[in-house]
């Protein structure tokens, strides 16, 4: 297949580092077994990769309690576990950010129709998307906040949100904090107590640049009980077999099913490749998008970007005049062989924010470690030549 120039990468990182191809297929062939449903020495080893794996995650996140690492097929599963596994026996106030994922958006609003459960938006400027705290505080005056979910980085403008100030704010109020770190982990340095979190949720594929079927959540040590969550998923763990409850015990209370030995073995390689590249992954990618920002700017181009751009990372939304978004993703696949996101991006709150809902939503832009500065540029030449045509 000829080369792409690929620049997706919010939706999937690719391509992969070398060791995690390596080391899946090693797996694949060698220890492909059910981990901790056995006592032989394969199912062992597979178990090991599992909770070294668990402790790698931990610590990204500056925790020392690897169990409180619960490991889901994708962080879309974890966000599902995490709304339905949360209590709703009372009337509930959920506030969530316009730059919110569908992830985190239907299984709410699914939770909603139960009754009695508001959906409530937190305020922000929709020219420089700025964060307005005296109308949040006004909102959770009136309406005491229960849950808060919020994203760290937009998948959609690469905006970074001021996750712990909003945190500090909720948690004054007695709300619970989930964090969707999809976009961040891995990427920009992520402590779960600093942003006051109760639950980190994360995805294996992007910007861990592990492989896609492995991604989870972190519970908060200090915050976590039982009775906080209840497992949505339930079946075989390979403990307390003859219980029909789940297990008290973490992780297993919330990982039911056979482990994703091969996925969870490429991510521990992702893992450790990054953990090498501490600080560099994060330099690179704030270079390529500044750089195609500038070149950007000078085109007859609508750009949809936070005004302080200390606060952006990686992603650029664009749209061309006189084309709807998906014409111009499919011309520069189709005539340049350069991969795009066009479309609405599974987040419906924020094109209504940005106001781009009539063009088909934006062109999303999304650079990874594995970019360089000449891919950029012929992007650049390629929309310039879209816009002459």
């Amino acid at each position: 297949m000829e080369r792409i120039i690929y620049l997706d990468n919010a939706a999937t990182t690719y391509p992969k580092p070398q060791i995690v191809y390596d080391q899946m297929d090693y797996v694949n062939r060698n220890l492909a077994f059910n981990a901790g449903r056995g006592l032989y020495k394969g199912a062992k080893d597979a178990e090991e990769i599992i909770a070294e794996t668990r402790a790698l995650i931990a610590k990204l996140v500056n925790v020392n309690r690897s169990e409180y690492v619960i490991l889901f097929p994708s962080a879309t599963i974890a966000l599902n576990a995490i709304v339905n596994g949360l209590r709703w026996d009372k009337a509930f106030n959920i506030y969530v950010s316009p730059f919110e994922h569908n992830s985190v958006l239907r299984p709410l609003y699914k939770i909603s129709k139960k009754g009695n459960i508001k959906i409530i938006e937190l305020p922000f400027n929709k020219e420089t998307f700025e964060w307005d705290i005296d109308k949040t505080k006004k909102l959770f005056e009136e309406n005491k906040p229960d849950y808060v979910f919020i994203t760290h980085i937009s998948n959609v403008t690469g905006f970074i949100l001021p996750v712990k100030e909003i945190s500090t704010l909720a948690k004054q109020y007695g709300a619970k904090v989930v964090l969707d770190a999809a976009q961040s982990m891995g990427l920009i340095n992520l402590d779960l107590y600093e942003v006051n979190a109760d639950f980190v949720v994360f995805a294996g594929h992007k910007n861990l640049y592990g492989p896609f079927g492995v991604g989870g959540f972190i519970a908060n040590p200090k915050s976590y009980s039982k009775e906080v969550l209840e497992p949505f998923v339930v079946g075989g763990t390979g403990s307390d077999s003859l219980n029909l409850e789940m297990p008290e015990s973490l992780p297993q209370r919330f990982e039911a099913g056979s482990p994703n030995i091969v996925a969870i073995a490429g991510l521990n390689a992702a893992l450790k490749w990054i953990s090498k590249k501490k600080g560099e992954m994060e330099r690179k990618e704030k270079e390529l998008t500044q750089i195609l920002i500038e070149e950007l700017r000078d085109l007859e181009i609508e750009l949809y970007l936070p005004l302080d751009l200390q606060n952006h990372m990686g992603i650029v939304s664009l749209n061309l005049d006189g084309y709807r978004a998906d014409e111009v993703s499919y011309i520069l696949d189709r005539r340049f062989n350069v991969a795009t996101r066009a479309g609405f991006h599974c987040a419906a709150f924020v094109h209504r924010f940005l106001g781009t809902v009539e063009r088909g939503g934006t062109v999303r832009i999304s650079v990874g470690y594995f970019n360089n500065e000449n891919e950029i540029k012929y992007l650049v030449d390629c929309l310039k030549k879209i816009i002459a045509y």
